[in-house]
């Protein structure tokens, strides 16, 4: 989830990817907190403006009530406390960090989630899983996977995780290293997903933000008017490769991130070869209403979408 000051400095030599992937993981382990407490638990901005409103579109209440759902890369839990209190029957919150399935359990016990302790199975990590109760019924379960490692993945449908009505993936696609894991627990083979499922995630925008884009922003005396008029442009110089970047996801955090860019062609169709396919896409921009005073701000460039968002499915 991206603060609207989110920066990106391309890495001069290409790494190998075990390596960028553990960098990547090691660095959320680290900054989870300080993430937490910036974000909050109740979302900042993106998610209040962006993020929730098109999940609600995507995921409306008739397919969320009732529904068995996993959350990967949950965070701070957010989007799983989110599918709860819509009703879902149950929901598995999972995340590669450890520290952030720790922050995401507090969360739900101090809302009055009850934890008891249960055998984790394979690829649990963090050596069990646990479950609680809120008073709608609404159960939840947590558990450490790492969405780039594919025997997490096949962990879950090992230990009877599948067949889930609902995927989410919130924000998270530009933080992995690699998606064809994922890509092929979801496939019909794969049994992640219900046969009448939807996956669902945003990430930021391939164009306007994981390009590595400059922002620029023109400022004209109005002769007719007597105003200043400000424009914003974004320029882009690379965007089909480019190489993995460091970066931010709010200001003042203690270590930079990794960021993997993916263009679109290749985001999409790495799930198209695994026989799913999209019926819902959006590009979620912030309105004049959203404007903030920093004139650098993303959220100032209510013309260039921050956020891409899909839907997808089996046929």
């Amino acid at each position: 989830m991206p603060e609207d000051t989110a920066q990106h400095h391309h890495h001069q030599h290409q790494h190998d990817q075990p390596h960028l992937s553990t960098k990547a993981l090691a660095a959320w382990e680290t900054i989870a907190g300080y993430w937490d407490r910036t974000i909050s638990r109740d979302g900042n901005n993106y998610w209040q403006r962006l993020q929730e409103p098109c999940l609600a579109r995507f995921l409306p209440d008739a397919r969320v009530r009732g529904c068995k759902a996993l959350d990967l890369a949950t965070g701070n839990g957010l989007v799983a406390r989110w599918l709860v209190a819509r009703g879902a029957r149950r929901v598995l919150a999972t995340d590669g960090s450890e520290n952030m399935i720790r922050i995401a359990r507090g969360y739900w016990e101090a809302a009055g989630g009850g934890v008891s302790g249960e055998g984790a199975g394979a690829g649990a990590g963090a050596g069990e899983q646990e479950k609680g109760k809120e008073g709608d019924g609404g159960e939840m379960a947590f558990r450490v996977v790492d969405v780039t490692r594919e025997e997490d993945l096949r962990g879950l449908v090992a230990d009877g995780e599948r067949g889930f009505n609902v995927i989410v993936m919130n924000m998270a696609i530009m933080d992995v290293a690699t998606i064809e894991p994922l890509a092929k627990v979801l496939s019909a083979e794969g049994g992640l997903l219900a046969k009448d499922g939807v996956f669902v995630a945003t990430l930021l925008h391939p164009v306007f933000f994981t390009s590595g884009v400059s922002r620029i922003i023109e400022v004209r005396d109005n002769h007719a008017t007597g105003e200043i008029d400000v424009f914003r442009s974004k320029v882009i110089k690379e965007y089909l490769h480019v190489r993995p970047a460091m970066g931010i996801a709010v200001p003042g955090q203690p270590v930079k991130q990794v960021y993997f860019h993916r263009s679109m062609h290749e985001l999409f169709s790495t799930f198209f070869r695994a026989g799913l396919v999209m019926d819902a896409m959006e590009e979620l921009a912030f309105t004049e209403e959203d404007a903030v005073d920093r004139v650098e701000s993303n959220q100032n460039y209510t013309q260039l979408p921050s956020i891409l968002a899909f839907r997808m499915r089996l046929p």
